[in-house]
């Protein structure tokens, strides 16, 4: 017997051993390479025995012989048990190899090798035993007989004993065998979906040119899995089945990816065209309120203090080039959609609306600034009160439960009340009051109540 997983299941013998066989060991050894059973081939001299051709003699020798002849069919059957266990057991050790390359996998080979020598050890005493003696001869003493039974007795319990370590060392390797069935049965469905995936990408690029789509960039991706193909087709036999499972799941991954892609392309190209006309129509928009940001600075010029306007001076300039900006890159996004460079025309856009974002912020700003200084400048009770009010209300929200403030809530709303005193006291100095600062600081006092009020709540809710 040999122990070297991946060897073919032909029984070899060690040298030594196989220049001691005898003729019936010859034509056992042909037998087996025909297919027939070990056990056959040592069960064949007997029978050709029974044919007349041997003297039958009474007495002690013949119950001598009748007894080796017994012990040589046992030994006979135990040597075909090992046989089948350390074939049965090679499969698994095989099976094992081919996905684990753990240390406990190649501790469990090495175990295996070591059980093989011990194997052909064993097999070797009982071949030896059984060419020794020819149970067949007329004149078998039975002194002889009687050795015969004696040794390939001994033979046989040390067979037995090699297949019951071959037995518990099958059954310790158990989880590693489940592990490694467990990926020999994920392997063809992994790879049966990556071709399917491949397949249903292909199919979904197909149609999509036959819309006047060329998905240049998504067939350039397709392409590149090709040689992933290529070896999920040449095996796991020649890239192991761990990796064949994990090429197979990550083309099935990007091959999915690209069949979405494909199948959202023509919505896509209508969401592009979409908004080259939005983005062109807003930009026209925006050129027109930008046109009219000057009268609302020489309104502010005319009635406010110059810290009230200053900072928008730039607005009528800025919106203006910004505005040029966002045509200029319209017009390279549609160059890009015509040439279905999708994820250019897709950027291009995105500045676009940034740059048309950044204008309309500004135009507002210009506009608002106006509405709220003339509300201010009519009425600056109504957010001298507005502010007091949520002064007020969070000062009650921090007494709540309490005879005295905490000190982290206290200092903030007095410094709020303290910086409201003195914007309204801005307002009382000069001609033409610095509104826009009382109106940045209220907004600013209204602020820091809200993030006092937060920490409250905050503090509360946690307990």
């Amino acid at each position: 017997m040999t122990a070297t997983p991946g060897t073919p299941a032909t029984r070899t013998y060690p040298p030594s051993t196989v220049r001691a066989r005898s003729g019936s060991t010859a034509l056992r050894d042909t037998l087996t390479l025909i297919g027939l059973p070990v056990l056959a081939a040592l069960a064949l001299p007997a029978a050709f025995a029974g044919g007349g051709t041997r003297r039958w003699f009474g007495g002690r020798a013949e119950s001598q012989r009748a007894e080796a002849q017994a012990a040589k069919d046992a030994a006979a059957a135990a040597f075909y048990e090992l046989d089948t266990a350390q074939r049965d057991l090679r499969i698994s050790i095989e099976t094992i190899t081919a996905v684990d390359d753990s240390p406990a996998a190649r501790r469990a080979v090495t175990d295996f090798t070591a059980l093989g020598q011990r194997i052909d050890e064993a097999s070797q005493r009982y071949i030896q035993a059984v060419d020794a003696h020819d149970l067949d001869r007329d004149d078998l003493e039975a002194s002889a007989a009687s050795r015969a039974r004696s040794e390939l007795t001994t033979a046989k319990d040390e067979l037995v004993r090699v297949k019951q370590e071959l037995d518990r060392f099958g059954t310790s390797l158990g989880p590693l065998l489940g592990k490694a069935e467990t990926q020999l049965a994920r392997l063809a469905p992994a790879v049966e979906r990556a071709r399917q995936a491949l397949l249903g990408a292909s199919n979904a690029l197909d149609a999509v040119r036959e819309q006047g789509l060329r998905a240049d960039d998504l067939a350039g991706r397709l392409a590149a899995l090709s040689p992933e193909l290529t070896k999920l087709n040449q095996g796991a036999g020649q890239h192991g089945v761990a990796q064949t499972v994990e090429r197979a799941e990550r083309v099935q991954r990007e091959a999915g990816a690209i069949r979405a892609e494909a199948e959202r392309l023509p919505e896509k190209a209508a969401e592009i065209d979409h908004r080259l006309v939005s983005l062109r129509t807003r930009a026209q928009a925006l050129t027109t309120r930008a046109g009219q940001v000057d009268p609302v600075l020489s309104e502010l010029r005319r009635r406010f203090a110059a810290a009230c306007w200053q900072d928008l001076q730039h607005v009528p300039a800025q919106a203006a080039e910004n505005v040029r900006q966002a045509e200029l890159k319209l017009r390279e996004a549609q160059t890009a959609r015509d040439a279905q460079r999708w994820p250019d025309a897709t950027s291009l856009l995105s500045t676009v609306r940034a740059l048309l974002n950044t204008t309309d912020e500004a135009v507002s700003a210009a506009g608002e600034r106006l509405r709220r200084l003339n509300e201010v400048q009519k009425d600056p009770q109504a957010e001298i009160e507005r502010t007091r009010f949520a002064i007020r209300d969070a000062q009650r929200l921090a007494m709540t439960g309490r005879t005295t403030p905490d000190p982290r809530h206290a200092r903030p709303l007095d410094d709020a009340v303290g910086r409201l005193e003195r914007a309204i006291g801005s307002l009382e100095t000069g001609r033409h009051p610095d509104f826009w600062h009382f109106l940045t600081e209220t907004d600013a006092v209204r602020q820091t109540v809200a993030r006092v009020v937060a920490q409250i709540r905050e503090e509360r809710g946690g307990h």
